[in-house]
């Protein structure tokens, strides 16, 4: 087969954010735009020539092309083999975890995450390196600077393979590995936890409801909680990924997966509930008449993790991002292990694993993980919740209500300003950090300033060092409130505002109650109805 050059250039705004590069799906599909984004990868990395690679997504609208676009160009490149999962379908912690099983040089992932999917809807790619994660800033940095001065890429005119089927083709000179997307990562969950006490815990009359949102993870979440556990049929709901995601928002949380929030608040409600999206990395949990936040849920995590055979050992370290509460600290200080606070992006926790320091990560915004892949990983999350249920014999309250005994608790509640225009968000945040120095002593409403600061992290392993990755603000009597711009939109900007307030005894008080003073200082000293026009968020988890 003959390579093929086709000239082209530099296309503005390829620059690879916190999880790759994300934009409309239309935008994706224009003439040269992908291609021009995956030389680039492939420049930036030294090259494609005998390497090779794991490819893969999470079946939204363009998957399947975009894949097909991939391979050719890989082949092109001098790749020497490739690995794709069946029909071009890999869950973002499968790919991770096949990366590492098979010594690859990285991946090619085909994700927008929780982001919406269709034709007008949002696509997005991303490089993992060798160890499985993200890739860090100074490869995506590469990658950019890879996109600016492209001008042309290399490609193969073959027709499209079949990949519905797992097996050996070729592709050129190229070898693409098709594998079943999901026997390897479930053989993984099977050594990390105690398959045998969750089969007892289901056979014992224990139900549940995992709603995989229409996304990857349904085949997934068939075959180890139905198929494996002894979960009954139809436990796993919305299991077909579809490419629009039924026209539902594959984000698990209580406004998105709305209908399961409701079936567990119900008098119907099973023992325990759960939601993964569009990719795979993130997770909901939620018990009968108790919600879980992803704060919450990582902080119980790690205080029960050497209950599942994978972490009997215990834990080396725990880290969390900045914007998520500090109830693991608390945790990790009981334990005497290490915790570490990193910023927003599951990139920074890569060297804490590689190097040992940390074992169970998470970020507020529903990713949870541990070190046996790179990435978040939902089901993960939901399989060490019900190895820790099956051990305890408790309820998901009681547990909560056990954990916030012990540890107190740290009400937290996150509120997103979506789609605010890119100039306005900027001014709004722009003022507040000219005010941060000032701020300590100053009152607003029923609270005062303790302090105030904007996030930097300073890499513990390589010395690194990123700056500019938020606002903190602490207030008397144990609140903080954190303000970021997200990373993770396709348009206009997303203004992400974190309510935090501990209490040493929990008061029983809901959340709204407590956190209110906390909502209406912030909203007036952010000066919110001025600039951006709105003190009523579109979201609020």
């Amino acid at each position: 087969m003959t390579v093929e050059t086709v000239q082209s250039a530099p296309i503005e705004g390829q620059k690879p954010g916190t999880s790759g590069l994300r934009k409309k799906t239309r935008i994706f599909m224009q003439p040269h735009y992908l291609e021009n984004f995956v030389q680039s990868i492939f420049n930036a990395i030294g090259g494609a020539a005998g390497k090779r690679f794991v490819v893969g997504g999470d079946g939204r609208y363009f998957n399947k092309e975009a894949i097909q676009t991939i391979l050719r160009m890989a082949a092109a490149n001098g790749a020497h083999e490739v690995l794709v999962g069946t029909e071009g379908l890999l869950s973002t912690p499968a790919a991770s975890h096949l990366i590492r099983l098979n010594k690859t040089n990285g991946g090619i992932i085909l994700s927008a995450s929780h982001n919406p999917g269709g034709i007008d809807e949002d696509f997005g790619v991303k490089f993992n390196t060798p160890n499985g994660g993200p890739a860090p800033e100074a490869v995506t940095a590469r990658m950019f600077e890879a996109s600016k001065v492209l001008d042309s890429y290399v490609t193969l005119s073959t027709p499209d393979l079949d990949l519905g089927t797992p097996g050996k083709l070729r592709l050129g000179d190229m070898v693409v590995r098709v594998v079943d997307p999901v026997s390897d990562y479930r053989d993984l969950m099977a050594k990390l936890f105690d398959f045998e006490a969750m089969r007892g815990l289901l056979a014992g009359g224990f139900t549940l409801c995992f709603d995989a949102m229409h996304a990857v993870t349904g085949p997934y979440a068939k075959t180890i909680l139905e198929g494996d556990l002894g979960a009954p049929e139809g436990s796993v709901i919305n299991a077909v990924p579809l490419p629009d995601f039924g026209g539902g928002h594959p984000d698990p949380n209580p406004i998105w997966a709305k209908p399961l929030m409701d079936l567990m608040m119900s008098g119907d409600a099973p023992d325990f509930g759960a939601a993964s999206d569009g990719d795979g990395d993130r997770n909901m949990i939620v018990g009968r008449g108790a919600y879980v936040t992803p704060s919450d849920s990582l902080a119980v995590l790690a205080a029960n993790a050497h209950l599942a055979p994978g972490y009997a050992d215990g834990l080396a370290g725990v880290a969390r991002s900045m914007p998520t509460s500090g109830a693991a600290d608390r945790v990790a200080d009981a334990l005497g292990i290490a915790s570490f606070e990193t910023p927003t992006g599951w990139k920074f926790f890569g060297n804490l694993l590689d190097a040992g320091k940390a074992t169970i990560c998470g970020e507020e915004s529903a990713g949870t993980g541990s070190d046996h892949v790179r990435e978040k990983d939902g089901l993960w999350a939901v399989l060490l919740w019900l190895n820790i249920l099956a051990v305890r014999k408790q309820s998901v309250a009681e547990i909560l209500d056990d954990h916030w005994t012990r540890y107190g608790r740290n009400y937290y509640s996150r509120h997103d300003f979506e789609a605010v225009p890119s100039d306005k968000a900027h001014q709004l945040m722009d003022r507040l950090a000219g005010m941060l120095a000032d701020l300590p002593g100053q009152t607003f409403g029923e609270l005062t300033v303790s302090k105030a600061d904007e996030f930097s992290y300073l890499d513990p392993v390589d010395g690194s060092s990123s700056h500019n990755q938020g606002l903190r603000i602490w207030f008397d009597g144990g609140a903080r409130a954190v303000l970021r711009l997200s990373g993770t939109g396709t348009e206009g900007a997303t203004i992400r505002v974190y309510f935090e307030q501990y209490q040493d005894a929990p008061s029983g008080a809901s959340t709204e109650a407590v956190l209110r003073p906390l909502r209406e200082a912030v909203l007036t000293l952010g000066a919110f109805e001025h600039i951006v026009g709105r003190t009523t968020p579109g979201v609020v988890t």
